[in-house]
């Protein structure tokens, strides 16, 4: 089973948690008009195995989100940190 140290409330069962987004990859600019963008940001993704970046939020804690490093291949958690304090790489925070 799959538990998620959350950085407020410690750790807790995945069933608390809700499954953001994928949070290696940078949202496009607010204002973008461009909808092939936005399509392939909210519809493509890849399906890396191995270490993965992913934003969660804690729906049955504390309401925060963060970013986990979760392994793809095992399921095993790694780092949870805050989401205000693990932007993207290339790109802003949520």
């Amino acid at each position: 089973m799959l538990r998620i140290t959350c950085p407020w409330c410690g750790e807790r069962d995945y069933s608390e948690f809700r499954y953001g987004s994928d949070a290696s990859k940078a949202r496009p600019a607010h204002g973008t008009g461009d909808l092939k963008t936005w399509h392939d940001h909210v519809f493509l993704f890849d399906n890396p195995k191995g270490l993965h970046r992913e934003y969660w939020q804690h729906v049955l804690g504390c309401r925060q989100w963060l970013v986990l490093e979760r392994d793809t291949a095992t399921n095993a958690p790694g780092v949870a940190r805050p989401a205000r304090d693990a932007a993207p790489k290339g790109g802003a925070g949520r």
